[in-house]
């Protein structure tokens, strides 16, 4: 794995019976990426997020994140070496508030023991405390939520639902993020401001992001680094330019109609 790299996809295949989902895809995202992944419905784009984080175990190929090979790890230790995750649908606990939704993202940071956490004494109790001192400060003014700390989620607009959701990624303090389609749904406003949050992500905090997104003029704007996926197959990667120049990246995903 080269030294700049900090995920590094070789050969990957998965598939469902005799659907093949994804067929033997070769990615090298190095740090200070922001890699997008586009392509029509069914292309396999999830599919191949759910691998990285480890959802999916792929039939052939590896996955190498930060020089370690993590096809046999599950999620959760995947997001303990630092591999954030935000969904297209929101997965989040409606009843609760925002804070304690985003203080679920930090429970793989706490090392106290199962009851000291549970009954939220001694090292359980100390952890607690100090995880939401720096959700308060490092998530909650970063995007933006100080003000909804309290209200519960399911009482929020789509768009503050989906900043909660990244919030509560960025609560891991992870070194890569994975986001699937962060502004579905949005209105034209609230991709204006996701978008600018997601700047804010890569610029301020550092991270590396591989992404979803139909926006392809958002995609223009972020990316510097798309890949095109058709049918689980790999049919193009470079810059926005590159890849739209590419006939059959436009037959496939821009409307092109073949002659």
């Amino acid at each position: 794995m080269s030294r700049e790299a900090i995920l590094e996809i070789q050969n990957l295949s998965l598939a469902f019976g005799g659907v093949q989902a994804l067929n033997t895809i070769n990615l090298k995202i190095n740090k200070g990426d922001i890699f997008a992944i586009i392509g029509p419905n069914g292309a396999g784009k999830t599919s191949l997020l759910n691998c990285i984080s480890g959802v999916y175990r792929p039939q052939t190929g590896t996955i190498n994140y930060e020089g370690a090979t993590i096809n046999a790890l599950t999620p959760h230790i995947r997001a303990k070496m630092g591999i954030g995750r935000t969904f297209q649908h929101v997965e989040l606990f409606r009843g609760m508030s925002v804070l304690d939704n985003i203080k679920l993202g930090r429970h793989q940071l706490i090392r106290a023991g199962f009851f000291s956490s549970l009954f939220r004494v001694g090292s359980g109790l100390k952890g607690e405390l100090k995880g939401r001192e720096e959700v308060e400060e490092k998530v909650l003014d970063f995007l933006d939520l100080s003000a909804f700390r309290w209200k519960p989620v399911g009482l929020l607009p789509h768009g503050l639902q989906k900043r909660v959701d990244l919030g509560r990624a960025l609560a891991l303090e992870p070194e890569l993020l994975l986001m699937d389609e962060p502004m579905a749904g949005m209105s034209v406003e609230e991709k204006e401001d996701m978008a600018s949050f997601i700047m804010d992500v890569h610029r301020d905090l550092g991270i590396t992001i591989v992404w979803i997104e139909h926006d392809l003029k958002t995609v223009m704007d972020l990316s510097n680094k798309v890949c095109v996926l058709n049918f689980g197959q790999k049919i193009a990667e470079g810059s926005f330019a590159e890849v739209r120049s590419i006939r059959e990246v436009r037959e496939a995903y821009l409307g092109v109609e073949k002659k």
